[in-house]
């Protein structure tokens, strides 16, 4: 869960010279220290996980949070495989050609759900752009599933751009999930540099539809990381384009480099910072807003009750 600050010389001898002059991996700031639980829940849910031969965002992302959701016998699933079809710059997810889609999943996720007793459950997927859907008709067979083995549960998607396209965005909203999630990531200044083949605009025009189209019956949510690199007046500009395109609900977080390969941290955003854009981001409108070091796009999403929003 470390952010590495320094990538490392291409030349093997400047790298060695440059390991003994500067720390790879410098000490994480205090806000990003967290204390590895030892509940018997974590071992449980691994267990649960294993023998049910699912994925989780928490571990394939290398989320930093995965060691306090699991001891809390939550998990956010990641359904069409570990194997994602674009290559972002920020994320630990593998790049690869995706294996065929497994026809008894959406009832495995559902099994899973039933057993930990979960109210609130994530789910979202690795990119498919070698689909014609993108993925879309899966997480509509898996909402289903989950619903049908789990009345009353809060269903929660974390879902690809699906390239834009309406038809498939219905798919999704066709299974009537109650919160529809899809990340901006960064500002617009660095989303060419930080993710690869979708653009600042197609995920604002996604979040738009699924607003508009779903007839405003579910939330809309999006997140963004800091420490990319960005400017607060650049951020600031994200939001208020969030909140154009209809987006109801914001998470804010640190992002932290998983591997040597990926962009570098630029800076450590300080809590007071993720404190005051939380107040910006209430001014502007946003019903829900998690803003903090740690927070992640599912990091305590059930906080927020649909319910009590309606």
């Amino acid at each position: 869960m470390e952010a590495v600050l320094n990538r490392p010389p291409a030349d093997p001898a400047a790298r060695g010279a440059a390991s003994a002059a500067i720390p790879l991996r410098p000490r994480l700031p205090e806000w990003l220290k967290v204390q590895l639980p030892t509940s018997s829940a974590f071992t449980r849910t691994r267990t649960l996980l294993e023998d049910l031969k699912l994925h989780t965002v928490c571990e394939s992302a290398k989320c930093p949070n995965h060691w306090e959701c699991w001891s809390k016998g939550t998990a956010t699933f990641m359904i069409a495989g570990d194997r994602c079809t674009r290559a972002c710059r920020f994320c630990a997810v593998d790049t690869s050609k995706p294996l065929p889609l497994e026809a008894d999943e959406p009832q495995r996720v559902a099994e899973a759900t039933r057993r930990m007793g979960l109210r609130h459950v994530v789910i979202t997927a690795v990119a498919r752009d070698d689909l014609a859907d993108g993925g879309a008709e899966h997480f509509q067979k898996t909402i289903a599933a989950v619903r049908a083995l789990n009345p009353g549960i809060i269903i929660e998607v974390l879902v690809p751009d699906f390239l834009d396209k309406e038809w498939a965005i219905d798919l999704v909203l066709a299974a009537k999930p109650q919160i529809y999630n899809h990340n901006l990531e960064t500002v617009r200044r660095l989303t060419p540099s930080v993710r690869h083949r979708a653009t600042y605009d197609r995920s604002l025009s996604v979040l738009a539809k699924a607003k508009e189209r779903s007839g405003g019956s579910l939330h809309t949510k999006s997140g963004l990381m800091l420490g990319l690199g960005e400017q607060r007046d650049e951020v600031l500009q994200a939001m208020r384009d969030l909140r154009a395109a209809k987006c109801d609900i914001l998470t804010l977080g640190q992002y932290l480099q998983p591997t040597l390969q990926h962009l570098p941290v630029t800076e450590f955003v300080k809590p007071a910072v993720f404190a005051d854009l939380k107040e910006r981001a209430e001014e502007m409108g946003f019903i829900h807003v998690a803003s903090g070091p740690l927070v992640r796009s599912s990091y305590h999403a059930d906080e927020f009750s649909p319910a009590s929003a309606s």
